[in-house]
């Protein structure tokens, strides 16, 4: 295929047959970068309308008014047409594209709700109380971890992480002045 070079903005543009690229300088501070723009990047997309749902029709995660047309088959969220990421033969959810999972991605038919976990974790180690100094903080840890990461294929809200966060700092903050109440109780059967 033919190059072509034209001049743009004092960088000298040249186009092959799959892709542009540049010298540009940046406007910020001046250093010069070399820049490659693909052909799909200047071609317009179709505008995408996505039929309204029906009722009784499922309809988008994202989009509540909108029929759905794939579950991702990763998480197994409904995805309308905006929404629909295609990958190869499988089609995926903008959340599981965006947190970057998508070379793995596979169906998988249920999630593990860690909010649910961590909620259990510190209540059910009340039972034997001595757990607590190590329930709590795996519980605090575990919801700081998992606070981002899709709950659950249906739509739920954060608060059981919120209270697993509330009941695990209560934990460590009661062992903390437990430590610290028998600690100087002992310094005083020591002095006397």
């Amino acid at each position: 295929m033919p190059l072509q070079t034209r001049q743009l903005a004092g960088s000298v543009t040249t186009t092959t047959g799959t892709a542009t690229t540049a010298n540009a300088d940046c406007t910020l501070c001046g250093a010069p970068n070399y820049v490659w723009l693909f052909r799909a990047a200047l071609n317009s997309a179709p505008l995408v309308n996505p039929e309204v749902a029906l009722e009784g029709e499922a309809t988008c995660y994202e989009h509540s008014d909108k029929r759905a047309i794939a579950a991702c088959q990763r998480c197994g969220r409904f995805v309308c047409q905006i929404c629909s990421v295609e990958f190869g033969s499988e089609v995926l959810c903008p959340s599981c594209v965006a947190g970057g999972k998508v070379a793995s991605a596979r169906l998988i038919p249920s999630l593990p709700m860690f909010d649910s976990i961590a909620l259990i974790v510190p209540l059910g180690a009340l039972i034997l109380y001595p757990f607590t100094i190590i329930a709590a903080p795996a519980s605090l840890v575990l919801s700081l971890l998992k606070w981002k990461q899709p709950i659950s294929p249906v739509r739920r809200n954060r608060w059981r992480f919120v209270l697993a966060i509330l009941i695990s700092l209560t934990m460590v903050a009661l062992w903390i002045w437990g430590i610290i109440y028998f600690v100087a109780l002992a310094r005083r059967v020591g002095t006397q």
